[in-house]
């Protein structure tokens, strides 16, 4: 059991809350149970240990059966020695440290269906928005997710934590430069739907067939002129009622599922 919440193997897990450590060392930390079960899940060979106390040992034991099975180093420690180790203010009890998973953006278009849903963030600053787009994209059954420079990292605690494991269900692309993107994604021949408050083209009426991709713009001043100008439709959800606009989060998770009811629909 690891019972010095000082020693260098802790401060080593606590340095990944820096995001220059996490690029020199391409990890990050996992934190809680239900990211941790789907890291150890769907990409056992990205977690390089687990670290969970005793009592989260008996109430998850699910989660360390499973990482054993996987020939994970699963590591016991004290309450204290977690909390060193964390970002948050309560750990739930159980954290993995796990390599980053996302993919080149060439990868990751190679690989894209004939008919393919992609999420754009392009701009996208709050780690909560951030992470809940990722799940919406997840549970709206999306092809990929692609996060350019200008957006918060991915493998920043709160993301990981808002996108409650799905981090590791949608492939993800980070890094690239928003026209790079674009450009990308047009050879490759997805058309462009920017996602903005000041579209012509209601949700309803938004043309969802074949290969698309949502681009979703800074949660406070929306997509700049160029980026609207280089999608192919501004489509705007509609408001019916009082509200002054939508989350950012809740206006994709719309958009996102109009897409994966179009597909569905069309089979």
């Amino acid at each position: 059991m690891l019972t010095n919440p000082r020693s260098d193997r802790v401060k080593a897990v606590r340095a990944l809350s820096r995001r220059s450590v996490r690029a020199r060392t391409g990890e990050f930390l996992a934190e809680g149970p239900q990211a941790v079960r789907e890291a150890v899940a769907f990409r056992p060979d990205l977690v390089r240990d687990v670290y969970v106390t005793e009592e989260a040992a008996q109430r998850h034991a699910g989660i360390v059966e499973a990482a054993r099975d996987a020939d994970l180093w699963v590591s016991e420690v004290t309450p204290e020695v977690l909390a060193a180790m964390c970002d948050t203010e309560s750990p739930q009890g159980i954290a993995a440290v796990c390599r980053v998973l996302d993919l080149p953006l060439h990868d990751l278009l190679a690989d894209l269906p004939s008919r393919a849903l992609v999420c754009v963030l392009t701009n996208v600053r709050d780690p909560g928005n951030a992470g809940t787009v990722i799940r919406g994209a997840d549970a709206a059954g999306a092809d990929a997710v692609i996060v350019s420079d200008a957006s918060v990292d991915v493998y920043n605690s709160k993301v990981v934590r808002s996108t409650v494991g799905s981090l590791w269900h949608v492939p993800i692309s980070v890094g690239g430069a928003v026209p790079d993107i674009l450009r990308a994604l047009r050879e490759r021949g997805v058309r462009l739907l920017a996602a903005d408050g000041a579209g012509t083209t209601l949700l309803h009426d938004a043309d969802l067939s074949g290969s698309h991709a949502w681009v979703m713009g800074n949660e406070a001043w929306g997509l700049p002129q160029e980026v609207r100008d280089a999608c192919d439709d501004v489509v705007r959800v509609p408001i019916h009622g009082h509200a002054e606009s939508l989350n950012l989060a809740m206006a994709a998770t719309i958009c996102l599922y109009a897409s994966a009811e179009a597909r569905r629909t069309s089979l």
